[in-house]
């Protein structure tokens, strides 16, 4: 195999694998299914006999979470061939939803598995993988994280025999660090090598990670799986139907995450407004009432004080009992 062989377009015209869209080209479609398999493999450390060997892809609404939400329909969502099921979401903007969505998108694909005469026992393990492109837990050093159901004092799995619930968490900032800082050798762990090739790109930041690319490119000479994504890859980033597609997405993408950003800013200015009022208001309030102590300390009448600041005679009452405490 030599360099020819793969394919070579300018690096600024690769998209950004980490938009959903352009993830769905590669790692979603029936003629690609291979590049899935090895994928997840990776992702989810199978080896020899436990391996994933065969996906159906299933298209899956969740229906109904938001109104008029285009969004609804599961990135990636497969059967393998024992018949669990898997779902892979990847996540641009962190909208602090995380958790409760991957929450609510694992009871949704457990919950559709039940059907008419088909008993509890018969539910299959439901995995779900996020691809994050923030930080999800400052706590943790690690790019990738995963969860069960455990038994809180002994660590025990619910379901000693098989997990019902898996979720993977990729962060994709922490990678890219841990790779810059030259801790990750992608040589002896197959799932860096396609985490790289997800984190080439940066299409918010328009930015190309050339060292990546060189990387990547003498990897794929010795891993033809990794070739024939990198080649998928340059051929759905060349084709005028999906480069329009692909820029209509990022752009829906990242006007949804600027007017996020824009939300929480008027609601930090409106807070610090409104903390200013009541500041205000409290401040104009506590002088009113040392205004009030001292005029009954010259024995004022409450009438006069009454007259003289528009009180009430039992807001004046109230605060003579304060000063009796």
């Amino acid at each position: 195999m030599n360099r020819k062989a793969i394919r070579r377009i300018p690096l600024d015209k690769f998209f950004d694998l980490k938009v959903d869209f352009a993830f769905k080209q590669l790692f979603g479609s029936e003629k690609n299914k291979k590049i899935t398999i090895v994928f997840l493999n990776a992702v989810l450390k199978l080896t020899g006999r436990d391996t994933i060997k065969e996906v159906t892809f299933i298209q899956h609404e969740l229906g109904g979470e938001y109104q008029d939400d285009k969004q609804s329909r599961l990135d990636i969502l497969v059967k393998t061939q024992n018949g669990d099921f898997i779902n892979v979401e990847i996540q641009l903007s962190n909208q602090q939803d995380m958790t409760k969505r991957t929450l609510y998108y694992w009871a949704k694909m457990y919950e559709t598995q039940l059907v008419r005469g088909m008993g509890y026992s018969e539910l299959r393990p439901t995995i779900t993988i996020n691809i994050c492109d923030f930080t999800m837990f400052k706590d943790i050093k690690d790019y990738h994280s995963t969860y069960h159901l455990y038994e809180d004092r002994i660590l025990s799995r619910l379901m000693p025999d098989e997990d019902v619930l898996e979720i993977h968490f990729i962060e994709m900032n922490k990678f890219i660090t841990l790779w810059h800082e030259e801790k990750l050798d992608a040589l002896d762990d197959i799932l860096i090598r396609w985490l790289l090739l997800l984190g080439m790109v940066d299409g918010r930041k328009k930015k190309v990670y050339a060292e990546i690319y060189r990387e990547l490119e003498e990897l794929a000479m010795k891993d033809e799986n990794l070739r024939a994504a990198f080649d998928t890859w340059g051929e759905i980033s060349q084709s005028p139907e999906t480069i329009l597609a692909y820029q209509s997405r990022l752009k829906y993408i990242l006007d949804e995450e600027a007017r996020y950003i824009d939300g929480i800013n008027k609601g930090r200015e409106q807070g610090i407004e409104q903390g200013i009022e009541r500041g205000i208001e409290q401040g104009r309030k506590q002088a009113q009432i040392e205004l009030v102590k001292k005029l009954l300390k010259r024995h004022e009448t409450v009438e006069e004080i009454m007259d003289l600041l528009g009180l009430s005679r039992e807001e004046i009452e109230r605060i003579k009992s304060l000063d009796l405490l």
